[in-house]
């Protein structure tokens, strides 16, 4: 029998025996109201008890007690003990989640609601300079650069941003923030000091190198075109010869000039000008049209149409730099043509939609992987897939089309299927529209 059970029947045995005393002494009422005024008292004074226990945490052992009473004494401690024990292990977790956080290279800063300091590790408060009474502190009045400050109102934190160490300005940032909870934020800051070292070691290599062959390559070029104008034709193995070196020579000045093109691009600051698109797409497209003349068989271009279609459905204009935007669509624009068959069309469309503005350039041609897709702006990139014919390049059209777009905050989609041909599509944003 549980003692609640038992508390009941003493009760009710102490009022049968209450009611027979008062029965034969005419004392019913009293005695009753004795009863109960008692078994009032008795709760009461547990109650006091109880919450005495409680208000000091119910650390001590809990006071000796009988009945249904003991056995609240004896849930309530054991309940308390096993919250001990929880907490015990949640700070033994915590310490050791703050020791292996202290001991990340990188910065990490925990940011409330309002992007108020709530923890940082060691890294944090060396690359920061920030202090243990910095909790509670907004992030935006320790760290000042307005390239900080735009990018956490931004709300938009897809990419990291680039910035000094507000303590240290040899040291390079890159700094981005993770959202999770409710509202709550985790800053995290990567010296990325060595990376933008070689980084900029490469390009000035790259620069340079590319410079220093432009003399020598000049002086080859020179030497082989006054060969070819020495050669009677007498033999057959030297004219080739020549005709192979002028060749490999024309493709390194194109790799060479690619090369300066993308490391300007990289480098150079932004030149921005309000262009005529559709005049500069008609321009490209009568030259590109003019070489491919040139370069084919003119008895069977004579029977082909033009094999590009230009179609400019708007007349609006952006702005930009044209020289940069003509290098981009003019390499799009070859990049169809070698790749396609010599009888099929190629399409060019400018136009406008809601919230962007459009360049589509589709082939019919070989068409591109879908595994080569994401690779085929990187630079040197080649794929691997079996073509009908050589093409020739550089490996670097693409790459500069992908920085060209960049420059001008656009972007390049990429659409193909194997045997069918391919879809490139520049996305211009509205804010770039100029009259």
């Amino acid at each position: 029998m549980r003692l609640w059970q038992k508390e009941l029947v003493t009760g009710l045995l102490l009022f049968l025996a209450v009611s027979i005393v008062g029965g034969m002494t005419g004392l019913f009422i009293p005695l009753v109201l004795a009863l109960t005024l008692g078994t009032l008292m008795r709760q009461l004074y547990q109650i006091n008890r109880f919450e005495k226990w409680i208000r000091t945490g119910g650390r001590t052992k809990y006071p000796k007690t009988t009945g249904v009473w003991e056995e609240i004494y004896y849930h309530v401690y054991r309940i308390k003990k096993n919250e001990k024990k929880r907490k015990k292990k949640l700070g033994k977790m915590i310490d050791q989640f703050r020791q292996s956080t202290e001991a990340l290279p990188d910065a990490a800063v925990v940011l409330g609601t309002n992007d108020e300091i709530e923890w940082a590790n060691k890294a944090a408060r060396e690359v920061f300079g920030l202090q243990q009474s910095d909790k509670g502190q907004r992030i935006l009045n320790l760290i000042r650069f307005p390239e900080f400050i735009r990018y956490l109102k931004s709300g938009n934190f897809n990419e990291a941003v680039i910035l000094p160490s507000p303590v240290n300005h040899r040291i390079t940032l890159a700094v981005r923030i993770i959202t999770y909870g409710a509202g709550l934020r985790l800053l995290l800051a990567q010296d990325v000091t060595q990376l933008k070292k070689m980084e900029r070691m490469r390009k000035d290599f790259v620069a340079n190198v590319s410079h220093e062959l432009r003399t020598p390559l000049t002086v080859l070029k020179g030497y082989l075109e006054t060969l070819q104008d020495m050669d009677d034709g007498q033999s057959p193995l030297l004219t080739t010869s020549f005709q192979q070196m002028q060749g490999q020579t024309e493709r390194m000045q194109h790799l060479v000039d690619d090369l300066l093109l993308l490391t300007r691009l990289e480098t150079h600051q932004k030149k921005t000008e309000c262009i005529n698109v559709p005049a500069l797409l008609s321009q490209i497209c009568k030259e590109v049209e003019t070489i491919q003349s040139k370069t084919s068989d003119l008895s069977a271009v004579g029977n082909l149409p033009g094999r590009i279609e230009l179609s400019l459905e708007s007349d609006v204009n952006i702005m930009g730099d044209e020289q940069e935007l003509r290098s981009a669509f003019t390499n799009l624009l070859d990049n169809a043509l070698k790749y396609s068959p010599d009888d099929s069309v190629v399409k060019m469309r400018w136009y406008r939609s809601s919230d962007t503005i459009m360049l589509d350039i589709e082939d019919h041609g070989e068409g591109i992987a879908t595994a080569d897709i994401p690779r085929v702006t990187e630079r040197f990139y080649r794929s691997e897939a079996k073509r009908v014919k050589k093409v020739g390049g550089t490996g670097l059209g693409l790459a500069i089309v992908k920085h060209v777009l960049m420059r001008h905050d656009a972007t390049l989609n990429i659409s193909s299927e194997l045997g069918k041909g391919s879809l490139f599509s520049c996305r211009f944003p509205v804010k770039r529209v100029c009259h």
